[in-house]
């Protein structure tokens, strides 16, 4: 008989876990229902990781250039973060109530570090993973069982869970995708010189024209801008988009009509607060039949490092 692959392993392994502990299985059913595709807790812990390191006051983009204290408090926030987001109702004994059963919820930047106290033996804790520098996250629940834990040598008397046991844990998501930190993953060079623009506007500008084909989150935004109205100098009149059309380069916004064009060129599509910018050409033969976009009545490619500079079309109207 041929061996299970790990994925089917998995899934029968997750069926077991469910149905030996019914609130488990409650709790997992209600958080899967309220995220089915992931796509709420990644933009929680994406959204908290940067209001930790507060890039429009700060500067900052690094996980590593934060103090000592703001790494101990990212856990509450992530546990305040999601509680605003799910509308969770408080626990009695544990943070959460999450269809009437209580849950308690610790985060680790450190996979596999989730620091847990004695007072949640027994019940479920929602263990929560995000590494800015791998780009991953994972959450999954695991009932509280003390033969699964490490010993605590710290003074609260807080315990991990035993390596060996980690797949005790039922994933919600395991390393899913966490929207990426451009300003930590570009190209350092690339980074120093959008940094050595004097003027908000003019960093904006060198990041939407050294930074193309990538998702850029309203967060990397206002850190780059370090300016109150920085959406507004993404936009048109004065913004990036008129600054550098002329350049032949297009930031497409979360609009719509702006995906549209991002799925047709075959780019990334922003999500809510997001932006792609590409540099585009007009179409001739020699694009072959690569993908295109109607704008302006003629057709657009992305454009090739050999292709002419000339001005990028109009973006439609902005819908929703």
């Amino acid at each position: 008989m041929l061996p299970l692959d790990l994925s089917a392993a998995a899934n029968i392994h997750s069926q077991v876990l469910l149905q030996e502990d019914p609130e488990l299985a409650t709790v997992y059913a209600q958080l899967t229902r309220l995220d089915p595709t992931g796509q709420r807790f990644a933009s929680v812990l994406r959204d908290t990781i940067d209001q930790l390191l507060n890039g429009e006051v700060t500067g900052r983009y690094d996980w590593n250039t934060l103090f000592k204290t703001e790494k101990t408090h990212a856990g509450t926030l992530v546990e305040i973060n999601l509680q605003r987001e799910f509308k969770f109702d408080d626990g009695v004994d544990m943070d959460y109530q999450v269809s009437g059963i209580d849950v308690d919820c610790k985060y680790s930047q450190q996979y596999g570090g989730w620091m847990i106290p004695p007072e949640a033996m027994g019940h479920l804790c929602l263990l929560v993973w995000a590494d800015d520098y791998k780009s991953r996250w994972s959450a999954g629940l695991l009932r509280i069982r003390d033969e699964w834990l490490n010993r605590g040598n710290n003074r609260d008397m807080k315990l991990t869970v035993k390596a060996e046991h980690r797949n005790k844990i039922l994933w919600i998501r395991h390393q899913a995708e966490l929207p990426e930190n451009v300003l930590l993953h570009m190209n350092p060079d690339d980074r120093a010189a959008v940094f050595a623009r004097k003027s908000g506007q003019a960093r904006l500008n060198e990041l939407f024209r050294r930074v193309q084909g990538r998702r850029i989150g309203r967060n990397i935004v206002r850190s780059v801008a370090q300016q109150k109205d920085y959406m507004k100098r993404v936009r048109g009149n004065g913004g990036s988009r008129s600054a550098l059309r002329d350049e032949g380069i297009l930031i497409m916004g979360d609009y719509d009509s702006h995906k549209e064009i991002a799925r047709g060129l075959g780019l990334p599509i922003p999500q809510e607060g997001e932006f792609v910018s590409i540099r585009v050409a007009q179409a001739t033969p020699d694009h072959g039949h690569g993908p295109k976009v109607d704008l302006d009545g003629k057709k657009w490619v992305r454009a090739a490092p050999g292709d002419p500079i000339e001005p990028a079309p109009s973006l439609p109207t902005h819908t929703r």
